[in-house]
């Protein structure tokens, strides 16, 4: 899994459903880092590990889970 990432997000917290953002970073401290395209700008959004969902855009090219993610 490469960082920066395209990805699909669902967070209740903000009411975010199926919003296409750039992945930044993974916090040790159980966030998201996010840039979240919203009009003409982007926004950096710490959305929590534990409430939200990420779909990558990019999919698996083996069709294999990814060994590095911890599961």
């Amino acid at each position: 899994m490469e960082i920066p990432a395209r990805v699909v997000v669902y967070s209740p917290i903000l009411e975010l459903k199926n919003r296409p953002a750039t992945l930044v970073a993974i916090s040790p401290h159980g966030y998201y880092e996010v840039r979240l395209d919203i009009g003409e700008r982007n926004h950096t959004t710490l959305l929590p590990i534990g409430g939200t969902g990420l779909i990558f855009q990019e999919p698996n090219l083996t069709g294999e889970p990814i060994a590095e993610i911890e599961r």
